[in-house]
């Protein structure tokens, strides 16, 4: 043996594991199974996925020789509008975007980008020591997946849990596209809280209204007023006149208004902000709700102001049209510092606007009550202290699930409108074949001379006001039924998808794998996305089969840096974990990530921690190297026997009960201090002999496998390959 390990042999090693057939379901009948959390196709992995890969491994290899069948199916994610995010700052360095393109070219487009680097999270899975069974290995757009959601979307339709309505929905102008209520960042921010005197009709006076957002005053309906106030008693049912308009509206009441808040009197701008949406719902004699708020939406998709603004503030961007209303009505001078929660878009960190959007949603009441129950008997088990009573609210306050997005990059929704009579309602962006962009009803389109195939060919974007009622089906495939039919450009929210995870890639995969390994003993992940993915998981699971996905849930946490810090770019303290690997070999990571760790909890890691285990690396491979040249012959040490049978038993119950953690902290103590500390030096005595020694140490190759396979393996090749199993990922794990 070489006189140090070296850990560059370790994609050998893998090879050789991969070839063996290891990572493929043996016919035992006690099946243990996990679906990996696809990471983005697109993206090198960071740290966190080299947690999840390092917890999931340990669980599979431990199972795996304990002889059960064993199933880690493999994958990876389309990610929705993260990939279509950065694939459109490429666009941008071009001095391109996502408008020059019709949809299908720019889906190919991106599609091809993917292809070009989707090989990288597979291959850095593989440098970590990821015993995944690649034969299974899905991807979120693979077409059977694909018609899976499809007809989970077609089935929730037909069991009237789809329903299309006109909503505010969380809208980022920039990405283009809506976002559940999950998907919603909140910083607090310092504003300015503005005071407008809006002139009570009958010429008494003025009452004045605060506001963060004077820009939106041109969709004002109304002003309210708590009816407690006594200040405004007298007033409500008056009128007053809308600053730098002719239009009239009226004082109302409503008890949800804050009469600390500012002065206690508020505009109502139901197409720009929920409480005042939820004002003109409840006031139904006053407002017809879509009808209003059709009229008096001030802000487009595009970010800018619109028509309904009047001509010297139409296309102003928002911030621009603030700064005018601001000067025109002098508010300056009476302007106060404002902390509040602003709701910001995850992934471009621009401000949220809220906007009235015709989507499908998926009524969640019927879908959460299931999971609850489930919880409360105990057939899935949450391991996170808190993380349990974090997923029960959300459960229980769970709104209905915008699943809508306006991207390309995703799984288009299977729902056709019929247009045939509404050509003067429903409009439509597309690009011709020359390139150029029109927008426009399809009246006006059709009398500029385009039909409806060169609409189709070069379509972008379709929009079917609700108010219109154009008449639409749910199926997978083009209705036969006669009419002029479009499809739906909105895509799928990705969460719908990866939400149906466990089920689709078992349904989708070899004949008799759902029965086999369906609920899956395992979900393991990050505890941040426990209620966007664990949670949808949960409740497409048990609405498609009548069972729950997954058994147990465990939740790591995130990986810190060794001062304890967030990773962030902004830092400067990101890890990659492929170039600690390089440096200190798979095992050491592996091993510095899970030592100690504990479900729910953060972890912090540092260079020191992972050198530490590198070490240990080479404290097994000296320990192998020092029985392979000793030679004693002594009878069995009873009190060695005693001490191995206990640190099987321990390390066993510890793996069993998901404590892995724990475990690794249990055998690095045991094996430095106990079997190299004390039993080696025991052996030099003469107190023990040799093949005693030996049968210790393949014991604790055995324990340390699944933590550290690859210097395991090298080790255990070195001694025990020809008296046991060829290859230690395929040996017994030991018995008591």
């Amino acid at each position: 043996m070489d006189k140090a390990y070296n850990h560059t042999t370790e994609s050998e090693l893998y090879k050789r594991w991969e070839n063996s057939g290891a990572f493929t379901p043996n016919d035992s009948k006690k099946a243990f199974s996990i679906i990996m959390p696809p990471p983005n196709a697109n993206d090198p992995l960071h740290v966190g996925h080299a947690m999840f890969i390092a917890i999931e491994d340990i669980l599979v290899r431990f199972h795996r020789m304990k002889g059960e069948s064993v199933e880690w199916l493999p994958g990876t994610d389309h990610a929705g509008i993260e990939t279509q995010f950065v694939y459109e700052k490429k666009l941008a360095k071009d001095n391109k975007s996502r408008f020059d393109f019709d949809r299908e070219t720019l889906y190919k487009n991106i599609w091809d980008y993917v292809e070009m680097n989707s090989g990288v999270a597979m291959t850095q899975m593989k440098r970590l020591g990821a015993s995944a069974d690649w034969g299974r290995y899905k991807f979120t757009l693979d077409p059977a997946v694909v018609s899976f959601v499809c007809e989970t979307f077609q089935k929730l339709h037909n069991d009237k849990l789809v329903y299309r309505a006109e909503k505010l929905v969380n809208y980022c102008p920039h990405c283009g596209t809506a976002y559940s209520e999950l998907e919603v960042d909140h910083e607090e921010r310092t504003d300015k809280l503005y005071h407008i005197d809006y002139p009570l009709t009958d010429g008494t006076g003025v009452i004045t209204v605060a506001t963060t957002r004077p820009e939106t005053l041109f969709g004002d309906v109304a002003v309210a007023v708590n009816p407690t106030d006594k200040r405004y008693t007298a007033l409500i049912g008056k009128k007053v006149k809308l600053p730098l308009t002719n239009r009239e509206i009226e004082i109302i009441a409503d008890e949800g208004v804050d009469t600390a808040f500012g002065t206690g009197a508020v505009k109502i701008t139901p197409a720009h902000d929920p409480f005042d949406w939820s004002v003109v719902e409840k006031n139904k004699e006053k407002f017809d709700l879509l009808e209003t708020v059709n009229k008096h939406t001030v802000i487009g998709i595009n970010g800018k102001m619109t028509a309904n603004a009047g001509k010297d503030y139409e296309n102003l961007s928002v911030f621009k049209a603030r700064e005018k209303v601001v000067a025109e009505l002098d508010l300056e001078k009476n302007a106060k510092p404002h902390i509040h929660n602003v709701g910001i878009c995850y992934r471009c960190k621009r401000v949220i606007e809220p906007l009235p959007l015709p989507q499908f949603f998926v009524s969640v009441a019927p879908l959460t009550k299931p999971v609850l129950e489930a919880l409360d008997k105990k057939d899935v088990v949450i391991h996170g202290t808190g993380r349990e009573a974090i997923l029960r609210t959300w459960l229980t306050n769970l709104r209905d699930w915008n699943v809508s997005r306006q991207i390309v990059w995703g799984i288009r929704m299977p729902v056709w409108h019929n247009v045939e009579g509404h050509e003067t309602e429903v409009s439509v962006n597309f690009i011709d074949a020359k390139g150029k962009q029109h927008k426009g009803l399809l009246r006006d389109l059709y009398a500029e001379g385009f039909d409806l195939e060169a609409i189709a060919t070069g379509l972008q974007q379709i929009i079917v006001p609700i108010v219109s009622n154009v008449p639409f089906v749910v199926q997978t495939e083009k209705p036969s039924e006669e009419g002029t039919w479009i499809q739906e450009t909105d895509t799928f929210d990705t969460w719908f998808s990866s939400g149906q995870w466990p089920v689709v890639t078992l349904k989708t995969g070899n004949a008799g794998d759902f029965e086999k390994f369906y609920p899956t003993s395992v979900m393991e992940t990050a505890y941040e996305i426990l209620p966007f993915w664990v949670m949808r998981m949960l409740m497409l699971g048990m609405y498609l089969t009548g069972n729950v996905p997954f058994k147990d849930v465990y939740l790591h946490g995130l990986v810190r840096d060794g001062q304890g810090r967030k990773m962030s770019k902004s830092v400067g303290n990101v890890v990659n974990p492929i170039d600690l690997v390089e440096k200190y070999g798979a095992d050491a990571l592996r091993m510095a990530l899970v030592m100690g760790s504990t479900p729910g909890q953060d972890k912090s890691v540092g260079e020191p921690t992972i050198k530490g285990m590198r070490n240990l690396s080479n404290k097994i491979w000296n320990a192998t190297r020092f029985l392979k040249e000793f030679s004693g012959e002594q009878p069995e040490n009873a009190e060695l026997k005693t001490w191995t049978l206990k640190v099987v038993r321990q390390t066993t119950e510890h793996l069993d009960k998901l404590r892995v953690g724990q475990a690794s902290e249990y055998l690095y103590g045991e094996f430095w201090h106990g079997y190299c500390d004390k039993w080696i030096e025991e052996a030099k005595k003469g107190s023990v002999g040799t093949s005693q020694m030996e049968e210790v140490l393949l014991v604790f190759l055995k324990l340390l496998h699944p933590f550290m396979p690859f210097v395991t393996e090298r080790c255990y090749q070195e001694i025990f390959s020809q008296k046991e199993s060829d290859l230690l990922i395929t040996a017994a794990w030991p018995t008591v």
